[in-house]
């Protein structure tokens, strides 16, 4: 074979929001200072090509992801930048009265998480990467994936094909659509939601005042996610509205007025007029689920192991989980002196993982279909649970902590 052949410790496929932070958590652990780690995406992040006020893809960071963050060194350079905390959260059924309200201060937390735009904390992710010697970026796609001779060895072949690169550990973070896990053959399960989401950046007549809403309306939920300007404006949220496909492609056709005013109507009014809002993105969702999250080599994280509806917000966050266990287990295994791809360790993330994931699918596909049934009797049910659990204190607290990462 002609071409060049370089050999790493561990690869990373995507560098996202998942893949960098991976990356950076792991290179800036003392235990892997002498690990060779490269980062394989098809471009450089370009920080100028966002050309709104905001990123239109946010996510809502957990207190665990936050932490994450902050020990991959990430998250004073994503808070220097922007990041928006958010202290109460309004959950509301738009067929009824029904209301489940949280708040920081029940759990004595400053805050409930923070709402960051993708953007910012890839920048951040890469800037931290940039500056580590043992990490080297690739700008390459990758054509194939072979195991070599010994067994041992991950062999990943480049563009064109005359560049290949070698790791004992190969980790899928290239999202959805991962290509990793198509070529090494894992086994998938997907089905359509039968939702598109919506999402884009409004601007209303009242302040957000740190706070988040969602609606939960017949043809899918509305998230209202606060955003704030550097100059402290806080008349700005993203919006995430997940609607059957026929009723998404319909309000993509609206002209932006009508837009505002359906959505208007859908909030409610809860923050006033909406007055302005950013091109609208429509995104089909679906889920999947990896049958295996690793084989010898090779270990999915993120969007490449699982997707979810966005009704939560918990997707970026498992996938951000699923790096914290990664990570956990290479350096549990480096301190044992095994392998970086040893078997064991990855067992090991799997059994750690899985279940986690598995429980918060079905969760989040019962509440799916709960708030999706148009019969009156369990509307009616349905709002009573809603205030019921709003009035049980020791409950909803355990369920914030919960929802926080703790």
């Amino acid at each position: 074979m002609t071409g060049s052949v370089r050999q790493f410790d561990i690869l990373v496929a995507g560098a996202g929001l998942v893949g960098a932070a991976f990356a950076a958590r792991l290179a800036i652990a003392p235990e892997a200072a002498a690990l060779r780690i490269g980062v394989i995406e098809r471009q450089p992040f370009d920080a100028g090509a966002q050309q709104e006020l905001f990123d239109p893809r946010v996510v809502a960071l957990t207190e665990a992801s936050r932490q994450l963050l902050l020990q991959a060194g990430i998250w004073s350079a994503v808070v220097a930048a922007r990041a928006c905390p958010y202290h109460h959260m309004e959950v509301r059924d738009s067929e009824g009265t029904g209301l489940i309200e949280f708040d920081c201060a029940d759990v004595h937390q400053l805050n409930l998480g923070h709402i960051v735009e993708n953007s910012v904390i890839v920048e951040a992710a890469h800037q931290v990467l940039a500056a580590r010697e043992n990490v080297e970026f690739i700008y390459q796609d990758i054509s194939k994936i072979n195991r070599a001779e010994d067994g041992e060895t991950v062999i990943v072949t480049l563009g064109s094909g005359d560049d290949r690169v070698t790791a004992p550990l190969l980790v899928a973070a290239d999202g959805a659509h991962s290509m990793v896990r198509e070529y090494c053959g894992f086994s998938l399960r997907s089905w359509d939601y039968g939702h598109s989401a919506i999402v884009c950046t409004i601007k209303t007549e009242q302040p957000n005042g740190g706070t988040a809403y969602q609606w939960f309306t017949p043809h899918g939920p509305l998230a209202f996610l606060p955003l704030r300007t550097p100059d402290g404006n806080c008349q700005y949220s993203s919006i995430v509205w997940s609607q059957q496909h026929d009723v998404a492609e319909k309000l993509m056709a609206l002209a932006d007025s009508e837009f505002l005013a359906a959505l208007g109507r859908a909030s409610e009014l809860r923050l006033g007029n909406v007055l302005e809002v950013s091109r609208r993105f429509c995104l089909p969702l679906h889920q999947r689920h990896a049958v295996d999250y690793v084989k010898p080599g090779v270990a999915l994280v993120g969007d490449a192991a699982h997707t979810i509806h966005p009704l939560a917000g918990q997707g970026v966050n498992l996938g951000f989980a699923d790096v914290s266990a990664l990570v956990d287990e290479i350096l549990r295994g480096l301190q044992r002196n095994l392998a970086v791809g040893e078997a064991s360790t990855l067992a090991r993330y799997q059994r750690r993982r899985k279940p986690d994931n598995l429980a918060m699918m079905a969760a989040m596909e019962g509440f799916k279909r709960l708030f999706a049934q148009d019969n009156a009797l369990l509307r009616i049910l349905r709002n009573q649970g809603m205030t019921g659990l709003n009035g049980m204190r020791v409950l909803k607290n355990q369920l914030i902590r919960q929802a926080m990462g703790f």
